[in-house]
């Protein structure tokens, strides 16, 4: 039997796997729509997030015993004469997208690692692997203790560093709205930002299903996510010399040497928090689908990331990047018409009248809006 999850804990993985390179891509977009035009859009954006991932609550509560997305869309989804197909080529497709992913944590971890400690590529590469998974091997209760203390020390520094902007602020706030484009590109990155879609089905089971804690944690964890992004847009706005696509960088250098010590440390807990939450998630995926043992579904969701870092596929790297976004809007947008067929079922709607086809049609828009945000050029 899995421990139960605190309200907290679940809402803390759902942030940590959101929490990743999304959120410091933010004040660079912020910056080219002036404040309270970017405060509008990422607003539409939490909200639509926090409909979408109800919308998968929902589905995995009403799913019985096999609550992970993938399961999720065999049973209401893809059905007929093609759905152990349809389910077989949707679980290695995102396998494949899931593994890429992690591997992409372990390689920007291992480089800030290498950089600040001068410590092996090899080792760096090593140290974050043992870090990130020996945490899951020991299931949702660890991933979800440890999630809750990393997420507290996330805060912590960054109120350390919003102190300091303050202290030393270089400019003053950008007010000028910019292009459509940008404004897209803006809510694009958003929508990304506040992705955690398979970390959903982990918060149901560790809370046993009870709709009103699972409504609660989902909305703490992307209450989480929307205030670290308007902390880190403001601060870093005000006290960079220059506002960098990876805000960290600009923010940090603007403060001084101490911070960008402290801003590694940052960036290198939001790719473990990342780690955790999709390892996890993708662990589970492959124990429903393979009905391996819970080791040997580890295994299989944490050392293939590991080996593709030694391998030189760079640019497949790249690529699959590119296709982990594009499976994300994917997902949202199968989302909706799953749900559809979900709310037929008896049980508890947990949307209620946020539920509706009018709601559904505006999701379906927003998901679309986010893949053409992710493709304008700004």
């Amino acid at each position: 039997m899995k421990k139960q999850l605190t309200t907290w804990e679940s809402a803390c993985i759902i942030t940590g796997y959101g929490i990743g390179g999304g959120v410091m891509a933010m004040p660079y977009l912020a910056a080219k729509n002036g404040i309270p035009i970017s405060l509008l859009i990422l607003a539409a954006a939490f909200a639509a997030s926090y409909i979408l991932h109800m919308m998968i609550a929902e589905m995995a509560v009403k799913s019985g015993d096999n609550p992970q997305l993938i399961q999720v869309f065999s049973r209401f989804l893809f059905q007929g004469r093609f759905q152990k197909a349809l389910t077989i080529a949707f679980f290695v497709i995102m396998a494949l997208v899931l593994f890429t992913n992690l591997a992409v944590y372990i390689a920007g971890a291992a480089e800030i690692i290498h950089s600040a400690l001068g410590i092996p590529m090899a080792a760096s590469r090593l140290c974050f692997y043992a870090a990130a998974a020996v945490v899951v091997l020991f299931g949702l209760k660890a991933v979800g203790v440890s999630e809750k203390a990393a997420v507290a020390v996330i805060f912590v520094m960054i109120g350390i560093l919003a102190a300091a902007s303050l202290l030393r602020p270089q400019r003053g706030l950008p007010m000028t709205p910019g292009t459509w484009n940008q404004g897209l590109a803006y809510f694009g990155m958003a929508m990304f930002a506040f992705s955690a879609f398979f970390s959903i089905p982990q918060a149901v089971t560790g809370l046993n299903r009870d709709t009103k804690k699972i409504r609660k944690a989902v909305f703490l964890g992307l209450m989480n996510n929307l205030v670290l992004i308007i902390v880190i847009t403001l601060c870093s706005l005000i006290s960079s010399g220059e506002v960098t696509k990876m805000a960290m960088i600009g923010w940090s250098k603007g403060i001084g040497a101490w911070a960008q010590v402290v801003g590694s440390v940052f960036m290198v807990l939001a790719m473990l928090t990342t780690y955790w939450s999709i390892s996890l998630a993708l662990g589970d995926i492959v124990q429903e689908q393979m009905k391996w043992g819970r080791k040997a579904c580890w295994v299989a969701a944490t050392v293939p990331s590991l080996l593709l870092t030694f391998l030189p596929i760079a640019g497949f790297m790249e690529f699959m990047r590119l296709a982990g976004g594009l499976i994300a809007i994917l997902v949202a947008i199968l989302v909706v018409p799953a749900y559809r067929k979900a709310s037929g079922e008896e049980g508890e709607s947990m949307l209620g009248r946020f539920g509706t086809t009018g709601m559904q049609i505006l999701i379906m828009i927003a998901y679309i809006l986010m893949a053409v945000g992710n493709v304008v050029s700004v």
